[in-house]
């Protein structure tokens, strides 16, 4: 073989190597556009794509995705299947985390923090309760903590071992239908993670209530709040060594329900 002919078959190799590379950075993509933690505007869209186009040029040769294909409806409908794929994974992985902004919001409310809002990057953007805020960083830590970004990338993996580039999906009704199922799923387990508290501080509040009935002259307001406020930062303090059993249950849940999408 001359060099000529191996610089060829080089070119020709590399081509399809990077067709292929594209088409794995369609679902990987859409996983990290909505993906919590790096998915959010405190990670610079050029990192991400830095961090995409590198994890997709890793799973290539394991997903074996087609050679590009010709610009017609089927190269479309593979396209938009693999965005949207990836983006319903990872919007299950991000509901998870509303959980966490929803204990921090009832919890807010007993604690008359409800005012404090703060502009929340890890969250898109939006405007969180400062309390809202405080369990979503804990729910993050415990993610990194219990490997969820390892979790998230094995994900990818057995998506493309489960549902080729190109496949069919079997059911799209149970693909649109997940979220808000799991949605349900998130909502009751933030309930259950903010309830000791609340009640806790339905007890504070009825008790300065009761004082200021009794005594009049003590302003409950002025004594009452900062009580609030206090006896909301200690009980807090006791919560976050409870909050590790909800988190890794609803982070197994949502990786389940990622999984089951993928088939």
């Amino acid at each position: 073989m001359d060099a000529t002919t191996a610089v060829l078959l080089d070119g020709v190799w590399l081509l399809d190597y990077l067709g292929r590379v594209v088409w794995t950075s369609l679902r990987v993509g859409g996983l990290f556009m909505v993906a919590p933690l790096i998915g959010t505007r405190s990670v610079p869209a050029r990192v991400r794509l830095a961090f995409v186009l590198a994890l997709s040029a890793v799973l290539a040769p394991i997903a074996q995705p087609p050679p590009l294909l010709a610009l017609d409806g089927r190269s479309v409908l593979t396209l938009l299947t693999e965005i949207g794929l990836g983006v319903a994974l990872g919007f299950i992985l991000r509901v998870a985390f509303e959980a966490a902004a929803l204990a921090g919001e009832l919890v807010a409310q007993g604690m008359a923090l409800a005012f404090a809002q703060l502009s929340d990057p890890l969250r898109g953007g939006a405007t969180s309760g400062v309390v809202g805020m405080w369990f979503y960083i804990g729910f993050a830590l415990l993610f990194l903590a219990f490997d969820g970004h390892v979790a998230m990338i094995e994900l990818l993996l057995r998506s493309y071992q489960t549902l080729p580039v190109g496949a069919p999906i079997e059911d799209p009704v149970a693909l649109a239908a997940a979220s808000p199922q799991f949605l349900g799923q998130a909502l009751l387990t933030g309930v259950s993670i903010a309830l000791p508290l609340m009640m806790a501080m339905m007890v504070v509040n009825l008790a300065f209530g009761v004082l200021g009935r009794a005594a009049p002259a003590l302003n409950p307001i002025a004594v009452g709040l900062p009580a609030a406020l206090a006896s909301g930062m200690l009980l807090m303090a006791l919560l976050i060594q409870e909050i590790r059993g909800p988190a890794r249950q609803i982070f197994d849940a949502a990786f389940a329900i990622a999984l089951d999408l993928a088939r």
